[in-house]
């Protein structure tokens, strides 16, 4: 019952209808902001809206050990449960943790043949074939071409979206007229979807979309992150 009721409730619908229903198997998606905005918050919102419709989620940070992570699920899930009440909560979290697996390769660099090898070991031994992909803390700025042409083309063979938040750069980096930054800009023609994190006033974080697949009009989405909850908020 849990998987209909959040399909019907859950703000994320409006951002999915945003970018033409959704990021799309076989598409990369990237989030941007300045440190500590909620980048993070931002994909497990996401990765949570997938579990909850009965999606698996495969989520590697590149930065924070699992345990955080695993913390960080629970306490925007706790946010989750108090401002949806869900009909099942229990049930509700067993298929999270069923469904979601969590990798930490503190490399801090993306590594596409590290990432091919997982999937493929969740696939053959634990039987687990994720529909999501969030890679967190991805350096652009030390990636190539070939690598994101090989994440593309992963992401086409086993049919997932890729999600990723971008790792900031330590120098405030050039910006097109998007405010797309120039180590993502060189990636064009792999990614399909950017958004930019910023925040706004009473602490609240607008999420704002700067590239929707190939669509020239892109949508002015007003939607925020709450502050208190880190959840994605309705449009008012």
């Amino acid at each position: 019952m849990y998987r209909k009721e959040w399909n019907e409730r859950s703000p994320l619908r409006v951002f999915e209808k945003s970018i033409r229903g959704g990021l799309g198997k076989g598409n990369l998606g990237v989030v941007m902001s300045r440190p500590g905005v909620g980048k993070t918050a931002f994909l497990i919102g996401v990765a949570l809206d997938d579990l909850l419709r009965g999606q698996k989620v495969l989520h590697v940070s590149l930065e924070d050990p699992i345990e955080r992570l695993r913390d960080f699920y629970e306490s925007i899930f706790r946010e989750l449960r108090r401002s949806v009440h869900l009909a099942d909560p229990i049930e509700a979290h067993l298929n999270m943790e069923r469904h979601r697996i969590i990798h930490s390769y503190r490399s801090g660099e993306l590594s596409v043949p590290k990432l091919r090898a997982n999937l493929g070991f969740l696939a053959d031994h634990c039987q687990f074939s994720p529909e999501v992909v969030v890679l967190d803390g991805v350096n652009f700025h030390n990636t190539d071409n070939q690598e994101l042409g090989e994440l593309k083309q992963l992401a086409g063979e086993r049919q997932v979206e890729v999600w990723m938040s971008e790792k900031p750069p330590r120098e405030v980096s050039a910006r097109d007229a998007r405010r797309v930054s120039a180590e993502l800009v060189r990636f064009e023609d792999y990614i399909s979807v950017v958004v930019l994190l910023h925040p706004e006033h009473e602490g609240a974080v607008t999420i704002e979309i700067l590239k929707d697949h190939d669509n020239p009009d892109v949508a002015a989405l007003k939607m925020e992150l709450d502050p208190t909850t880190l959840l994605v908020k309705a449009p008012q």
